[in-house]
């Protein structure tokens, strides 16, 4: 009598992810993370939409305000965060400062749609890692995100060299900083923290005629012509030991 052995099929369970599937799990946990703040809408879309289509990136959270970033940005943890300069109410650059506190080890690359030196060189200053313009193309923008990952600074070579100026500046911006009053210093930590005149006015006790006379002498005393301006050159000269005065 012949036997037939009868062949049976694996049984497959239906739970445990394919290879595939688990490689490409992988691939998503390996991917550096961005964020983006953009306070143009369709801007902000399209970006996200690119840096989704890179293999190697994922825009994890996206906003359009400095507020909304400071709040919510810290718990995403991300690699690099690209910031628009001109932002409403609390500005990028402002708003940079108070990041790269709270994050220092995540790098913040500005966005600007105009090559302007000036501003450029204040983000820098501010703690801003690189800068990029809105019309970057697709490949270049994967090309200096890797950049800035791998120490580098997406800058162009006039930018550059204004920031190897700014070292042979810093000891001057230090002296003047160091003439401010202590109640200059605690003005300046107010608006480092984004409060108007009138809310610094209230908070230590003032007139708002008196934070203005005061912000006016902050200005000749640092060579410089805004709020924002105030704050990114005062918080330059502050070595990483230094606290600003509180305020009583």
């Amino acid at each position: 009598m012949t036997l037939h052995k009868t062949m049976t099929q694996p049984t497959v369970n239906a739970t445990k992810p394919s290879r595939t599937a688990r490689a490409t799990e992988a691939a998503a946990r390996a991917k550096y993370k961005v964020a983006l703040v953009e306070d143009q809408p369709d801007v902000r879309v399209s970006w996200a939409k690119l840096i989704n289509s890179f293999p190697d990136f994922a825009c994890v959270f996206t906003c359009a305000t400095g507020e909304e970033a400071l709040r919510a940005i810290p718990a995403e943890q991300p690699d690099v965060v690209l910031m628009d300069i001109f932002l409403p109410r609390m500005s990028g650059i402002e708003t940079t400062v108070r990041l790269k506190a709270l994050l220092p080890q995540t790098q913040v690359v500005m966005l600007t749609a105009m090559a302007d030196q000036e501003l450029v060189f204040l983000a820098l200053e501010a703690g801003a890692d690189g800068y990029l313009l809105k019309r970057t193309k697709p490949a270049d923008l994967r090309a200096a995100l890797l950049d800035v990952l791998g120490g580098g600074v997406p800058m162009t070579s006039q930018i550059a060299r204004r920031v190897i100026e700014s070292f042979r500046q810093k000891a001057v911006v230090r002296d003047e900083s160091a003439k401010l009053s202590i109640r200059e210093e605690q003005i300046l930590l107010q608006l480092s923290q984004g409060y108007s005149n009138k809310q610094i006015a209230d908070k230590l006790e003032l007139s708002i005629d008196t934070v203005c006379t005061h912000l006016k002498h902050v200005f000749n005393k640092l060579h410089v012509r805004s709020r924002t301006e105030a704050v990114v050159r005062y918080m330059a000269s502050k070595s990483p030991l230094q606290k600003p005065p509180e305020a009583p």
